[in-house]
Parts: structure tokens; sequence; C-alpha cells
């Protein structure tokens, strides 16, 4: 198989899996024991699961579709 027939290039794998990683560690960041109906735990309103862990998912969203996007530049065509 020819490498140029491939629509993506090592660098957008990399990237690619990258992000992956990063949406996991937000949707991790996310998660709480929570509350249950004999205690209520204060914890799930913290600034980690409102405000930090939504951004960091939302930083990884952007670095996939910079991902898909990214377009490397090939040997032939600088020449």
């Amino acid at each position: 198989m020819d490498k140029k027939n491939l629509a993506f290039g090592r660098t957008n794998f990399i990237l690619l899996a990258l992000s992956m990683i990063v949406i996991i560690i937000g949707f991790i960041l996310m998660g709480s024991t929570g509350s249950d109906e004999h205690a209520f735990n204060p914890e799930i309103f913290s600034a980690m699961h409102i405000k930090v862990a939504p951004v960091i998912c939302f930083i990884g969203f952007v670095m996939m579709i910079f991902a898909v996007v990214y377009k490397t530049k090939d040997k032939e065509e600088e020449k």
C-alpha cells in the first residue's frame, strides 16, 4: 500500500492519541464519589469538577480537531 494514499500521517495519529489522553484525563477529573441518599458530599461542587475538568476536555477536543486538519509537508513538495 502506498503511503501517499493514506488520509493521515504518523504525526496526525500521534496528535490524535495525545488529544484522546487529554480528554480521558478531563473526564477522570470530572468524576467523583458523589452523594448518596444518606450523606451529602459537597466535593461535587469543587472548582476541579465544575471548572477545570471541562476546560481540559474542551482543550482535548480542540486538539483533536487540529490533529484531523493538520497536513504534514511532503519532502517532494518542498523541492
